[in-house]
């Protein structure tokens, strides 16, 4: 009898995400947030697409890579749909194409991050080497590179997770389908899996992020030994933005995936989740279009 449900569980064909049921009085609200900021993001991002296209000049590096992180933050949104057409049901395929995505997206835009810290660190520490070491050949290798390094290794860890039986409930404590919730449901020994997790983490969230951290020390230890407080002020503003979008990507993505656990910890995960995938992204276009004046002065051109 054990056996038989076992099976049956385990053969299950959709999830069921209970994104924000325990705590229904703010359903709408979160309804109407992950709206608004849904298509602030849309309209953000496409518009530093086009204007990357079309109002900058494509062969600055810079500008190619921004180009290439919007067009990831627009993907990243088909983590809202459930929340905005309240669809709880999933399919099994359709949660572990969910994840995948998720995952490879999530990790390409720390790749691309990185890619972007080096690019202001050869510009700043190394501005003579800059226009031959990132030339446009050497741009698209690092952005296909980002790509290529991303996708094999997410596909992987969500087929690796999806292989396991599901025999406790079909119920996901999430409004998408995420590693811990989903991993929550499995039984068996999935201390294999939590590994993988956990280095995943680390050659994809960690170390981009201490290469990172790396590169801006060296960049404001060359900023300060510039002579006029013009040059320094101008150096430090083509960082800001960079800056301002990894400190709250990697901020709000280390407090989601990284920080201690407790049993009782769902809803607060979920909340974290929220402003990891939504708040976060929200910001980003406004801070690369509001604090770059080639990029107000491309969108005052495209504007009639």
């Amino acid at each position: 009898m054990i056996m038989r449900q076992k099976e049956n569980l385990t053969g299950l064909m959709e999830f069921l995400l209970l994104d924000f049921a325990d705590v229904p009085h703010l359903q709408w609200f979160l309804f109407g947030l992950s709206l608004v900021t849904g298509i602030i993001m849309l309209m953000g991002n496409n518009t530093i697409i086009l204007i990357t296209k079309v109002g900058l000049d494509p062969q600055i590096p810079m500008y190619s890579f921004l180009g290439n992180f919007s067009l990831l933050e627009i993907t990243m949104d088909s983590m809202l749909i459930n929340l905005w057409t309240q669809k709880r049901h999933i399919s099994l395929s359709a949660c572990a194409t969910q994840m995948s995505c998720a995952l490879m997206f999530g990790n390409i835009e720390c790749l691309l991050l990185t890619v972007m810290a080096y690019d202001r660190y050869m510009a700043i520490c190394n501005p003579l080497h800059y226009p031959l070491v990132m030339n446009r050949k050497v741009c698209v290798q690092l952005v296909s590179a980002c790509w290529v390094t991303g996708v094999p290794v997410e596909i992987g860890q969500t087929c690796q997770i999806f292989s396991l039986p599901f025999c406790r409930s079909n119920q996901i404590n999430h409004y998408f389908c995420d590693i811990p919730p989903v991993l929550k449901l499995a039984c068996g020994d999935i201390f294999l899996n939590e590994m993988m997790v956990f280095t995943v983490a680390v050659l994809f969230v960690m170390i981009p992020f201490l290469l990172i951290l790396g590169s801006y020390i060296k960049i404001t230890s060359t900023i300060l030994k510039l002579p006029l407080a013009t040059g320094r002020a101008k150096a430090f503003s083509t960082c800001s933005s960079h800056v301002m979008v990894v400190t709250l990507f990697f901020g709000s993505g280390i407090i989601t995936y990284l920080r201690p656990k407790s049993k009782n910890s769902s809803r607060t995960d979920k909340f974290f989740s929220l402003f990891y995938t939504i708040v976060t992204p929200m910001f980003n276009p406004l801070i690369y279009t509001l604090r770059n004046k080639d990029v107000l002065m491309a969108m005052r051109k495209l504007l009639p």
